[in-house]
């Protein structure tokens, strides 16, 4: 049984096949390969979201911030290396940093991408949202995904309630072929920490969005959240 089988048990793909990206280009464009599992990943799941929670970065996300080859990794690269230079606390060089993923209530999920030459050694990190605390994860991004929705994997940063209700896959919009993302002229560098998270809910209650009274946002949310805010 793999981590990604596991996953799968956990989170039903999508019914019908999703699309599938174009690897050679992808890796082309970023300039470096990619762990396996991801690829794996993408194929089987498309873009979208895990427990309505962690949103996973996608070569055929419809906007450049959800965007595999977007902007979002160098901004909160860039975001880190400020904040590392102004004295917070960081295990890793943000140089070895690549944001993979977003949570609902607005950590990062990062590769560790070293040795950069050997993808499939990648492990996984997470850094709080405004603020100093890190969790590290020795494993790729699938057993990360697996291990936390199964409670195997205790992220402190994560709220405590994430597995009470079961896990599910949620998709988002795919790119077609000859699409190029929407592009965000002005993005924030960091997500809106969860002392925010009140305006969000009414801010999406009052855009249509079925907003859960407390708890863990939808990282669908989060993300339109942020594509409607860029100066937040």
């Amino acid at each position: 049984m793999t981590a990604l089988d596991d996953l799968v048990r956990l989170c039903p793909p999508p019914v019908d096949p999703p699309p599938v990206a174009e690897w050679d280009g992808v890796e082309s464009v970023l300039g470096f390969r990619l762990p396996d599992d991801y690829k794996r990943l993408c194929d089987l799941y498309g873009p979208g979201d895990f427990g309505d929670f962690v949103g996973v970065r996608h070569p055929l996300g419809s906007t450049d911030w959800i965007s595999l080859t977007g902007p979002m990794a160098a901004i909160v690269g860039q975001q880190l290396a400020v904040d590392r230079a102004n004295g917070w606390p960081a295990p890793y060089d943000p140089r070895h940093l690549f944001a993979i993923g977003v949570t609902g209530n607005g950590e990062y999920l990062f590769w560790v991408t070293e040795p950069q030459d050997d993808p499939d050694q990648w492990h996984i990190a997470v850094n709080e949202p405004r603020g100093p605390s890190w969790f590290s994860f020795d494993g790729g991004l699938v057993q990360f995904l697996a291990g936390v929705l199964d409670g195997r994997t205790r992220v402190p940063l994560f709220p405590d309630m994430l597995t009470e209700q079961g896990s599910c896959f949620t998709s988002s919009p795919a790119l077609r072929p000859g699409e190029q993302p929407i592009s965000i002229v002005t993005v924030t560098a960091r997500s809106t920490g969860t002392r925010d998270t009140d305006a969000i809910r009414a801010w999406g209650r009052a855009h249509g969005y079925d907003v859960p009274l407390r708890g863990r946002l939808p990282a669908q949310l989060r993300m339109d959240w942020e594509r409607a805010h860029p100066d937040e």
